[in-house]
């Protein structure tokens, strides 16, 4: 009974110790594979798949926490979180508000393109595609997926395809993990980037 006693108390002395020490903060980006591409496939043009690559590039410079990367794809108008009160209106503020995503310690985004369209206007592109969004909640992770749009512009300057508007196309969707979440992804239609 003593030794039960000593061993209870021993327990309970690491429990509480570990509850009284700091937050462990995460220092190295979260472990997050960049996302597959769709099985589905969709006829495109060729600027519209000029547009595609664009975005797949940009998508890459998340997975790589390049900052100066992301910046170079934003117009200097841009406008993030397009739509909602909470925009973020710039490059500087849009850089600054995504900083914690491109570090990608605390939270991964990863995002391919789907759907790309040029209309009337060969200037003008909308671009829609998937996301899955990881976060780190304790030493647990959380996988959110839905779809973004953005609005890209050629700049007449050097007719280089930058995002002028970006959000949110759907509310997002909670998955029970990463698998489900790409199952998830890999059924959304997608341009033929051929």
């Amino acid at each position: 009974m003593k030794v039960v006693r000593i061993r209870l108390c021993a327990l309970a002395a690491l429990v509480l110790a570990s509850l009284a020490m700091p937050a462990r903060a995460q220092t190295a980006p979260i472990d997050a594979e960049p996302l597959p591409f769709s099985d589905k496939r969709l006829p495109a043009s060729a600027e519209e798949c000029g547009v595609w690559k664009r975005e797949l590039a940009f998508a890459r410079s998340i997975e790589a926490h390049d900052g100066g990367a992301f910046a170079a794809f934003l117009h200097a108008g841009t406008v993030f979180n397009a739509g909602r009160p909470d925009a973020d209106r710039g490059r500087d503020e849009v850089v600054e508000s995504w900083k914690e995503i491109v570090d990608g310690r605390t939270i991964a985004l990863r995002w391919r393109p789907g759907v790309v369209a040029i209309g009337g206007e060969a200037t003008i592109a909308v671009s829609r595609g998937t996301f899955i969004r990881q976060r780190m909640e304790g030493d647990v992770p959380s996988f959110r997926v839905g779809m973004f749009q953005t609005v890209w512009v050629r700049d007449a300057r050097d007719a280089v395809w930058r995002v002028l508007y970006d959000g949110s196309a759907t509310t997002s969707l909670p998955m029970q993990d990463r698998v489900a979440a790409e199952r998830w992804v890999t059924d959304q239609p997608m341009s033929d980037r051929a």
